[in-house]
């Protein structure tokens, strides 16, 4: 595989000695808002040993730890999805708390993509966003993404029912064929 990165944001694999920084930036209640349930908080040093393993040991999905300069920023993901949505993959990213606002996301986003369509036989990239999280929103956007639309009350978030709005992004020059 070749290298992706762009100024100083990189693409990496994610290893044992990332775990002080993985836990350091995961264990943040606004991080945890605006993913699914499944990342727990607050996050753990055993939270952070099972992941890491899980991520070395899983041969189906496609992760990276996002790196900025030297220091570990967060992780990025695609997970390719099967039966007639097998050329399709849902992106899900969180940068920590301390790396917001320096465009790491939009570079971080912009890698995957570049990964996914050279390196994989993907066609599009769809991503769930949380009504609230608009910076997440703006990221997507910057990289092409279109907002295919909304799905009223479909998240359940600490307590409280939100919209997701679902983006999407398909590899230039993919024919489409839209017919009802």
């Amino acid at each position: 595989m070749k290298k992706y990165s762009v100024d100083n944001i990189r693409l990496d694999s994610l290893r044992e000695e990332n775990l002080d920084a993985l836990v350091a930036q995961a264990n943040n209640k606004k991080i945890w808002m605006n993913l699914r349930d499944m990342f727990p908080h607050p996050y753990s040093i055993e939270n952070g040993k099972g992941f890491i393993s899980m991520v070395q040991n899983d041969k189906k999905n496609i992760r990276f730890a996002i790196k900025y300069g030297d220091a570990f920023a967060g992780m990025i993901g695609l997970f390719p999805q099967d039966d007639v949505y097998k050329y399709n993959a849902e992106l899900g990213y969180w940068i920590g708390e301390e790396y917001w606002g320096k465009g790491i996301g939009t570079k971080a986003v912009q890698l995957v993509c570049e990964y996914c369509f050279s390196e994989t036989d993907l066609n599009r990239i769809f991503a769930s966003i949380f009504s609230y999280n608009k910076a997440s929103m703006r990221v997507l956007e910057k990289n092409g993404f279109q907002n295919e639309g909304i799905g009223a009350k479909a998240v359940f978030k600490d307590g409280n029912f939100y919209d997701e709005v679902r983006y999407a992004r398909i590899k230039e020059g993919a024919t489409l064929r839209r017919g009802i």
